[in-house]
């Protein structure tokens, strides 16, 4: 029987500095997805969210929920998990064009340093891109990366290509699924909300399965940190509950580290990489099921 660890945790309110002084560039040069002909990358990026909103349905998320929930795809330790993203580059992140090992450092370097004490919240950065370990295993990048959205009601307006994609998605000739609330109903709680299949709910997922000790502040992070339209955008506040808009705070205090700490400088992850382990034997040890 595993032992509980004593965690600490404080008001996040307390955590969130006004600047972001470790940005690599100015604040709102970060999530610039404007597409120019000739540019490769930005290209690329608007073809994962073509695709993405085109294929994201209610019953699309339904069938990969029920395959990868299953956890039958490898076994693995997390950091030798964490070791194959050193051959993922994320198709729709316009401000990195690294593999994702790299990101996952950056941003768990960054928590260490300003909150030494928050032993969790390194880990948590180390780890919540994790989930994208299924683009080895015969799932698309539009299926496994990017912002996250609600499936099954009107798409809301703060989605990334709102405008421009959609066009083919079958869901926007469903009545049902085209209005404010569609098949949910009003403070119903983001748990009881499916969003579009990606890396957040299949590592939220993953860690309740293999009874992480994380605590409920990680897994808020992990599972919503790519909800754009809700922590940034403002959007789908109806379907929140009391505890979602409580749990808000933390997201948002994640997002600055996983979206500004996005760089070119690469960590030493030798000298690095035994600490994180120590965090790993504490809170999610030993050979896992994925």
């Amino acid at each position: 029987m595993r032992v509980l660890q004593t965690v600490s945790i404080l008001d996040p309110s307390e955590l969130v500095r006004p600047e972001v002084g470790f940005a690599s560039k100015d604040e709102h040069e970060y999530r610039d997805y404007t597409v120019t002909a000739g540019d490769a990358h930005m290209e690329r990026v608007l073809q994962t969210y073509t695709e993405m909103h085109d294929s994201q349905t209610v019953d699309s998320v339904r069938s990969r929920l029920k395959r990868w929930t299953k956890f039958n795809a490898f076994r693995a330790e997390v950091l030798e998990t964490l070791d194959k993203l050193d051959n993922l580059v994320d198709e729709s992140d316009p401000d990195l064009d690294l593999p994702n090992s790299v990101h996952a450092y950056q941003t768990a370097e960054q928590l260490r340093k300003d909150y030494p004490d928050l032993d969790w919240l390194h880990l948590t950065g180390l780890i919540h891109d994790l989930g994208k370990v299924m683009a080895f295993y015969d799932e698309p990048q539009w299926a496994v990366v990017g912002d996250t959205f609600v499936v099954g009601c009107e798409w809301a307006d703060s989605i990334v290509y709102r405008k421009e994609t959609f066009k083919n998605n079958p869901d926007g000739s469903n009545p049902k699924y085209n209005t404010k609330f569609g098949m949910y109903s009003e403070n119903c709680g983001l748990d009881n909300v499916t969003l579009s299949w990606g890396h957040d709910e299949y590592l939220y997922r993953f860690l309740k399965h293999n009874k992480s000790t994380l605590p409920e502040e990680a897994l808020y992070m992990i599972r919503y940190h790519s909800f754009y339209p809700w922590h940034r955008g403002g959007d789908y506040m109806h379907l929140c509950n009391e505890k979602d808009k409580e749990m808000l705070k933390w997201v948002q205090l994640f997002n600055r580290y996983d979206l500004y700490t996005k760089s070119d400088q690469m960590p030493d992850v030798a000298k690095i990489k035994p600490y994180y382990q120590s965090l790993v034997d504490k809170y999610i040890p030993g050979v896992l099921e994925w």
